[in-house]
Formats: C-alpha cells, structure tokens, sequence
C-alpha cells in the first residue's frame, strides 16, 4: 500500500526529472568535456517517422545518439530491482520502457544512426569508460 494519497504520488512523481539528471546525464556533459569531445547537443529530437525521440546526447555530423538508460527504469540485468508494491503495474510499466528502448534504437538504427546505451551505474563507476566507448563510437 502506498503511503501517499493517489493525489500527493502524483505530484510527487511530476517533481521527478526525466532529463538533467546530476548523478548520471550532467556526470556524463562534464567528462565529455574534460576529454574534450565535441560537437554534441543535449535532448536533440529526432524524427522516427510516426514518432520522435530526444537522446540525451546526440551527435549530429557522425550520426550517433546517446541514451544513459537508469538502472531501475530500463531494467539493468546488473542493478535493476523488481518493486515491492503494485508489481503488476510497474511491471508492466518497466516492460514498456524496454519495448519502447528497442524499438527507438531499431528505428534510429535504420535511419543510419549509431545508438550507443549507457548504464546508470557504467558513469557512476567509470565515466572515463563511458566517454572512451562514445569517442569510439563519435570518431570514424
């Protein structure tokens, strides 16, 4: 059972950012910079035909989109925690994030993008490694 009202949950989770996130996405800008990566933009939308999509960094010129997947909203295999309450629904919640996950980088893929997905905890524990992956990924 929930301990808030269905009005007070509702606030409570508008207040959470889907975008900026200082522990994973700005961990992320700050060390591409450090390395001196450039030419990326933040939140970028990209057209998938019936639908659009906004990485969270996006490289224009080289065509490469990067998504720094949560460990709990994407399901990590590694980190990736089933909830204690109302399973059925985050459940359910959870697996649409996933189809969702893979039908954009399918789509993106097609498009000609190279999609590169980072763990939450891959920048937490090695944000050097991250870069090195984009980098490989940035140059040709």
């Amino acid at each position: 059972m929930d301990v808030f009202t269905r009005r007070k949950r509702s606030a409570v989770m508008t207040a959470v950012r889907s975008t900026g996130n200082r522990s994973t996405e700005v961990v992320l800008a700050k060390a591409l910079r450090r390395h001196g990566v450039k030419g990326w933009r933040r939140h970028l939308q990209i057209s998938l035909g019936p639908g659009n999509t906004r990485p969270d960094f996006v490289f224009l010129k080289p065509r490469v989109a990067v998504f720094v997947d949560g460990c709990f909203w994407h399901c990590c295999p590694v980190h990736g925690t089933k909830p204690a309450s109302r399973t059925d629904f985050w459940l359910s919640k959870l697996e649409k994030n996933r189809r969702r996950d893979r039908r954009v980088s399918a789509a993106l893929r097609r498009q000609g993008w190279t999609v590169v997905r980072v763990w939450e905890h891959s920048v937490k524990r090695d944000v050097d490694g991250c870069v090195s992956q984009i980098r490989k990924s940035v140059s040709p």
